[in-house]
C-alpha cells in the first residue's frame, strides 16, 4: 500500500472563546524530495532555511487576539537560540579555565574550549575569514586570528575565554546601540491600540487604530491620548504636545484646530475627524526622518572609520614583528614573544574606537528629537557647535506671527465699507500674517468674488474684483514704480516711526486705504537671543518690514544687527555673503524663506509640526514656534561633540597604555580581552549618558 497523501495546512486560525476552531490544509501534495515539511503554516519561519512558503505572508486582523506557541516543521531547525550558545560556550569556557587551573587533564581542557569557541565564534570566524578574503582586516580578523594562534600554542582555556568575552561583549555593545537607536522609538507607546470611532448608524465603537481609515471620527475622553492626527469638529479641550513640540505647557483646541497622535488630552471632551492613517501621522514621519538621519555618517564618524582600516593592518603588522623578530634575530623564546603578539591583536582590536561616534549621535538624534528638535543627519548635528552667526526672520520667529490690526485710513473718495470689503478678499488669498491680521479683523465683512489672483512675491497680492485690478501691497513695492503723494508718504512715515507695518490697497496706481498692523514680540525671543549670546553666536535679523519697526523689534529682542525691507533675494544675497566667511545659521518658516535656509551651513524651520514640506526639506525642523530650541540645538552639539572626543580618547588612551605593558611583559590575553570589553562597554555607556541632556 501506497503512502498517504500528504496535505499542507495553509492557515491556523487562533483559538476564540464560543467558535468552532479548524487547521485548514492545503490541497496541493507535499514535495516527492522531503525537503519541504509536511507542516507548514503560512507567514511562521522555522529558521532551518529550507523551509520555503509558497504562500505571501497572512498578517492576523487586529480585531483577532494574537497567538503564540512553539511548532515543530519536522526539519533539522536550530535547536538553540544564540544567546542560548553564548551561555552554554561560557560554561565551557569557565569549565576549560578551572579543569586547567587544578591541572587535572590537559585534553579535557582543550575539549571544552574547542566546545566553548564552536558554540560561541563560527559567526566571528566567519566575518574574519570574509574580511580577510578581501585584504580588509576588521576586528573579527583580530580575533580570529588571535584565538587561533592561542590554540596553536597550547593556550586552550585562555582562546575559548577570549573568544566567549568577545562575542558578550559585542552582544551587550549591539544591545546599547539598540537602546540609543530606539530611544526615539519610545515615543510610539503613546499611542494607543485602539480608539472610539463613529460607526454609520452613529454608534461608538472600540476598534483598533490601524483600521481606521481618513475621514472618520473619533472621540477623544478626559485623560485619554489621541491615536491619530486629524481636525477637530465638536468641542474643546487643552492638549500636552510634549511628546512632538518637546514643551510641556498644554496647547487649546477648539473646533478647526488640529490634534496629533501621541499627544495627551487633559480635561476636556471632543470628536475630530481623522486627517491621517498610523503611518503617515506627523509622529510616524517624525521617527521616520530621524530614523533616515541616524544612518547617515556625520564627518568625523566617516574619518574614524577610515583611520579604523588603517589602524587595523598597522595592529597586525606589529603583531607580525612581534612574534618574528626577537625570536628570530635576538634568540629570543618563542612561546613568550608569540603569546605577546596575540595580546597585541586582541588588545588592538578596534572594538571601541569604531563605537565612539555612532553611538553618541545616534543618541544625540533621538534626544533632540524627544525635544522637538528634528536633525536630519550627524553632518548638522556636528556643525552646530562650529554656529558664528545665526539670521533670524521677524515675523512668527521673533515675533508671535499674529499682529493686530491698529489704523484703517481711507486715502481716497470710497466708502470705508468699501475698502474693507476689497482688502479682505484679497487677503483671505494670502497666508501673510498682515493679510490674515486684516481677515481676522472683519470676520462680518461680505464675501467678493476674485479673479486673476497673482501673488506679489515679497510685496503682496493682485487681483481683479468687478473688472478692475486691486493690489494689496506695501509701500516699497508701491514706490518702486509709482509716486506716493506727499500727505500719503507722511501717513505711512508715523505709522512705521511707531514700530508698525503698513500696506496700501491700491486701484491702478491710485492709493485707496491704508492699513497699519502691529506686532508683538514672543515672551520666549530674549531668552533665547540671550543664551545664544552667551554661546558667542552673533545674531542677525533679516526682515521685509520697514526700518523703523525692524528696528523696534530688534531692540525688543537684543538682536545685534538689522537689515530691513527685504525681499526673498536680497535674504539670500545676505547669507550668501555672510557665509563666505562665516558658519551662518538661518531661522524661518521653511517656505517663505526657502533660498535662504537652503543657502544657510544650518537651515532651521520654525514652526513644522503642521508642515510637511519643512521637515521633508529642511536641515533642522523645529516642531513649535519656540526660538529656544536653537541654543538647546547648539548645547547638544557642543555635548556631543565632547562625548566623542572623551570616546575617542579614551579607547586610544586605554590601547596604546596596554600596548607598551604587554612589550613590557606585563600583559595576558585576559587581561586584554578585558580592557578590550571594558573600553568599548565604556565608551557605549559614556555615550548613554546624553540621554539625560536638558
Amino acid at each position: 500500500m501506497g503512502q498517504p497523501e500528504i496535505k499542507k495546512i495553509s492557515r491556523i486560525t487562533p483559538l476564540s472563546p464560543g467558535k468552532n476552531n479548524a487547521v485548514r490544509r492545503d490541497p496541493s501534495p507535499a514535495s516527492a524530495s522531503g525537503k519541504k515539511p509536511a507542516l507548514k503554516i503560512s507567514g511562521i519561519a522555522c529558521g532551518c532555511g529550507s523551509c520555503e512558503t509558497e504562500t505571501p505572508k497572512q498578517e492576523l486582523p487586529p480585531s483577532e487576539p494574537k497567538l503564540t506557541s512553539t511548532i515543530s516543521c519536522g526539519c533539522d531547525s536550530q535547536l538553540l537560540t544564540s544567546n542560548q550558545k553564548l551561555v552554554l560556550a561560557g560554561i565551557f569556557a569557565i569549565a576549560a579555565e578551572a579543569i586547567d587551573w587544578f591541572g587535572l587533564s590537559e585534553w579535557l581542557a582543550a575539549l571544552f574550549a574547542l566546545i566553548a569557541v564552536a558554540l560561541s565564534g563560527v559567526a566571528t570566524y566567519k566575518k574574519g575569514w570574509q574580511a580577510l578574503r578581501r585584504f580588509d582586516p576588521n576586528m573579527h580578523a583580530l580575533m580570529s586570528i588571535a584565538v587561533t594562534g592561542a590554540f596553536l600554542i597550547g593556550q586552550w582555556p585562555e582562546a575559548a575565554m577570549v573568544m566567549v568575552l568577545f562575542n558578550i561583549a559585542e552582544f551587550l555593545e549591539s544591545k546599547s546601540l539598540e537602546r540609543a537607536r530606539n530611544a526615539i522609538q519610545e515615543l510610539m507607546t503613546l499611542t494607543p491600540e485602539q480608539a472610539l470611532v463613529q460607526q454609520s448608524d452613529n454608534t461608538w465603537k472600540e476598534l483598533y487604530i490601524n483600521t481606521v481609515g481618513v475621514n472618520q471620527v473619533i472621540r477623544i475622553k478626559p485623560g485619554a491620548r489621541i491615536p491619530l492626527d486629524g481636525i477637530v469638529i465638536r468641542g474643546s479641550s487643552s492638549i500636552d504636545q510634549a511628546p512632538i513640540t518637546g514643551e510641556s505647557l498644554p496647547a487649546e483646541k477648539n473646533e478647526g484646530d488640529v490634534v496629533y497622535a501621541g499627544t495627551i488630552n487633559q480635561q476636556g471632551s471632543f470628536d475630530y475627524r481623522v486627517t491621517a492613517t498610523t503611518k503617515n501621522t506627523l509622529l510616524a514621519r517624525i521617527i521616520h526622518s530621524v530614523e533616515e538621519a541616524q544612518g547617515k555618517r556625520a564627518p568625523i564618524q566617516r574619518l574614524v572609520d577610515r583611520f579604523a582600516r588603517i589602524y587595523t593592518p598597522i595592529i597586525l603588522t606589529i603583531a607580525l614583528l612581534v612574534a618574528l623578530v626577537p625570536p628570530l634575530f635576538f634568540a629570543a623564546p618563542w612561546f613568550d614573544w608569540l603569546y605577546k603578539a596575540l595580546v597585541l591583536l586582541v588588545i588592538g582590536c578596534p572594538c571601541a574606537l569604531v563605537l565612539s561616534t555612532p553611538v553618541a549621535i545616534v543618541t544625540a538624534l533621538s534626544v533632540a528629537a524627544r525635544h522637538g528638535i528634528l536633525i536630519k543627519g550627524g553632518h548638522y548635528l556636528e556643525m552646530g557647535r562650529k554656529l558664528q552667526v545665526l539670521a533670524l526672520d521677524k515675523t512668527g520667529t521673533i515675533t508671535t506671527g499674529k499682529p493686530e490690526l491698529t489704523d484703517m485710513i481711507p486715502l481716497a473718495d470710497i466708502s470705508i465699507t468699501e475698502c474693507q470689503q476689497i482688502a479682505v478678499a484679497l487677503a483671505s488669498h494670502s497666508d501673510h500674517p498682515v493679510s490674515q491680521t486684516i481677515v481676522r479683523a472683519y470676520p462680518q465683512t461680505a464675501d467678493l468674488a476674485v479673479q486673476d489672483i497673482t501673488s506679489l512675491t515679497g510685496a503682496g497680492i493682485q487681483g481683479i474684483i468687478a473688472g478692475e485690478t486691486f493690489r494689496l501691497i506695501s509701500p516699497r513695492a508701491f514706490s518702486a514704480n509709482d509716486t506716493l503723494m506727499p500727505q500719503v508718504a507722511q501717513q505711512i512715515g508715523q505709522s512705521e516711526a511707531q514700530g508698525k507695518t503698513v500696506v496700501l490697497l491700491v486701484k491702478g496706481s491710485h492709493p485707496l486705504a491704508l492699513f497699519a498692523v502691529a506686532d508683538t514680540i514672543k515672551t520666549s525671543s530674549q531668552q533665547a537671543i540671550a543664551e545664544l549670546h552667551h554661546l558667542h553666536i552673533h545674531t542677525v535679523m533679516l526682515t521685509g518690514d520697514n526700518a523703523h519697526t525692524a528696528t523696534r523689534i530688534a531692540a525688543q529682542a537684543g538682536i545685534d544687527q538689522v537689515y530691513s525691507n527685504q525681499l526673498p533675494e536680497d535674504k539670500l544675497n545676505q547669507i550668501d555673503a555672510m557665509s563666505k566667511q562665516q558658519i551662518v545659521g538661518m531661522v524661518g518658516d521653511g517656505i517663505n524663506d526657502a533660498p535662504a535656509l537652503a543657502r544657510a551651513s544650518i537651515g532651521f524651520a520654525m514652526g513644522s509640526m503642521g508642515s510637511d514640506t519643512a521637515i521633508e526639506t529642511a536641515d533642522i525642523a523645529l516642531m513649535d514656534d519656540d526660538l529656544r530650541k536653537v541654543p538647546l540645538f547648539v548645547r547638544l552639539s557642543q555635548a556631543t561633540w565632547r562625548n566623542i572626543v572623551q570616546n575617542i580618547t579614551v579607547a586610544l588612551g586605554i590601547k596604546v597604555g596596554f600596548l607598551l605593558a604587554t612589550l613590557l611583559g606585563f600583559g595576558t590575553l585576559w587581561m586584554a580581552v578585558f580592557a578590550d570589553m571594558g573600553t568599548s562597554l565604556l565608551v557605549v555607556a559614556n555615550a548613554l549618558r546624553l540621554l539625560r541632556f536638558k
